[in-house]
């Protein structure tokens, strides 16, 4: 900290100042802050990290937003799922003879002679449109002491009045997901005004329509998408991605009470130009954070895992690794067993799922791919736009004979590029771009798929149905942590074991010749996951006939 007065947590922005103040008595040239960081960010990771204040920071999600102060520092978990370019702003300008900052902030602390003056400087930050991760499971939280930190709390009545509402509204929410929730719960992901909520099978979530714009944050928000408008200082373009998940800390302006007249000079802002996203994601409904640190997130960083599958890389238009499943001799009665708790237990280990019910009318009528609107200069958000890591479940046993109308079409194609070659194709009008994906898919059918040809294909034949059995939360935490752990492990082969590869795959050729190099890259997928779900780095010999013997049975039981 640099001292009570610039408090790194309830005054970052004084503390900002302060180590702009003490870097502008070291240079001559002003043009030496352009672009570049002076120390504020050496100050807040020193705060953070080595002093232990990451803990104090408060977290700014649904439940919490009613109560934190704005211009505190925050920290904010979502996917990036658009990135609206660079926004103008004064960065530096003079207030009589002294230089004053106006980073990390919108409005100016000190006053400023309006229009372009020799004695301000334009800098750059880059605007992005994050939401909390699509599918997020409720086991998925923060430590309870950080998700709000008491001397970050507004206590206007206004304020308080919100926080009773939100407590109560909060008291039902369970850490484990229950059998309830997977019957009834509709864990739809927000999209724009044009949009539609996500719909899903009756494994667990049932489509309905938007009713309302997903920049709605109060009083009128969905309690589960949260979306925050991050602005960016001062970092590469290759640091972040679309669809990537990170964790942003940094100060906090938003306040619903608020209002701005449309006549109000943009320069008295702070902000320069023309800013449709003033307009579109006001920010009386929209919190904005003014990014000091941000770090990736991996499913490893969720406190647990998703399984040991993942792409494990690219080679031309294959996607290396991915294995997607089909489990057969599935019907409607079937499913409302099985099916459910099956999801059950997806929804309780992994961090981020999501089921979807392939219907010819569901086809026909939702987008599963983002597509860009040029109205709004947005992309509309599709239900495949998802992080990496996410499990997608694909119930086709309502699926019934019909027509498909070109959007059906369209996403049948999308589905099955998807799953060939773990890519969802962006819809901008004019030309169409893939985005690489990493999505775990499994196929719920009577019999094999037609429509989405998966590289398992495995008739479900349970040999018996026992009542079900509430699981014990450290028991789930275990094989959370199992599951990350395994999948954070790296993989190789040894020369040895690629000989015995190379010979027995040879043979599995000469024995049916219509084997090819998908199937090859599978039966090695298949011995790197067995051979790391038992912990080991490197293939052996015992667990490369393991893969082989699961394959044999497989073939059996087709």
């Amino acid at each position: 900290m640099v001292g009570v007065a610039y408090d790194c947590l309830l005054n970052p922005q004084g503390a900002v100042r302060s180590t702009f103040e003490n870097a502008l008595s070291k240079v001559s040239d002003t043009a030496a802050f352009d672009g570049k960081d002076w120390g504020a960010i050496d100050l807040f990771r020193k705060f953070l990290y080595d002093d232990g204040g990451l803990s104090q920071v408060p977290v700014l999600n649904p439940s919490s937003i009613a109560r934190l102060k704005s211009n505190t520092l925050v920290r904010f978990r979502g996917m990036i799922q658009d990135m609206l370019g660079n926004e103008l702003y004064v960065g530096m300008y003079k207030d009589g003879e002294t230089w004053r900052t106006n980073k990390f902030g919108d409005f100016f602390q000190f006053p400023m002679a309006t229009g372009s003056s020799p004695d301000m400087r334009v800098w750059e930050r880059r605007l992005l449109y994050c939401v909390p991760v699509p599918g997020q499971n409720s086991w998925i939280e923060y430590s309870s002491e950080s998700l709000l930190n008491p001397i970050s709390i507004s206590s206007s009545p206004q304020r308080e009045k919100r926080h009773r509402e939100d407590d109560t509204a909060m008291d039902d929410i369970d850490m484990q997901v229950t059998n309830e929730e997977v019957q009834a719960s509709t864990s739809n992901k927000k999209m724009r005004e044009d949009g539609i909520t996500s719909n899903s099978s009756n494994l667990g979530d049932t489509p309905t329509a938007d009713i309302g714009s997903a920049t709605s944050v109060l009083p009128y928000f969905d309690r589960n998408s949260l979306p925050c408008l991050v602005k960016i200082y001062d970092s590469p373009e290759s640091d972040l991605k679309l669809n990537d998940v990170f964790e942003f800390i940094g100060v906090l302006t938003f306040d619903p009470e608020f209002s701005v007249d449309k006549n109000v000079d943009n320069d008295i802002l702070g902000y320069l130009g023309d800013d449709d996203t003033q307009t579109q994601m006001p920010p009386t409904k929209v919190p904005r954070l003014h990014c000091l640190i941000h770090k990736k997130l991996s499913n490893q960083d969720f406190i647990s895992g998703s399984p040991t599958l993942e792409v494990h890389a690219r080679v031309d238009s294959t996607a290396v690794g991915k294995l997607s499943l089909n489990l057969t001799c599935f019907n409607k009665e079937t499913l409302s067993v099985y099916g459910l708790r099956l999801n059950l237990a997806l929804k309780n280990l992994l961090p981020f799922t999501h089921c979807v019910p392939l219907t010819v009318d569901y086809l026909n009528k939702i987008p599963l791919a983002p597509k860009k609107n040029y109205q709004t200069n947005r992309l509309a958000s599709g239900i495949l736009q998802l992080a990496e890591g996410s499990h997608l479940t694909i119930d086709e046993t309502q699926l019934q004979e019909g027509r498909l109308n070109p959007i059906g079409l369209e996403n049948a194609r999308v589905l099955q590029s998807l799953l060939e070659h773990q890519k969802v194709e962006y819809d901008f009008t004019y030309y169409k771009m893939d985005m690489p994906a990493d999505i775990q898919l499994l196929v719920l059918s009577e019999g094999k798929s037609n429509i989405l040809p998966a590289d398992l294909v495995l008739p479900f034949r349970p040999l018996s149905v026992d009542a079900a059995q509430d699981v014990e939360i450290e028991v789930l935490q275990s094989w959370r942590w199992y599951l990350a752990t395994m999948r954070s492990l790296s993989h190789s082969i040894t020369q040895e074991m690629q000989k015995v590869v190379e010979d027995d795959l040879v043979a599995a050729r000469q024995a049916d010749r219509s084997l090819g190099s998908l199937d090859f890259s599978r039966f090695l997928t298949m011995g790197r996951l067995v051979s790391l779900s038992f912990g080991e780095t490197t293939l052996t010999l015992e667990h490369w006939q393991m893969a082989k013997e699961l394959e044999r049975l497989r073939k059996e039981r087709l």
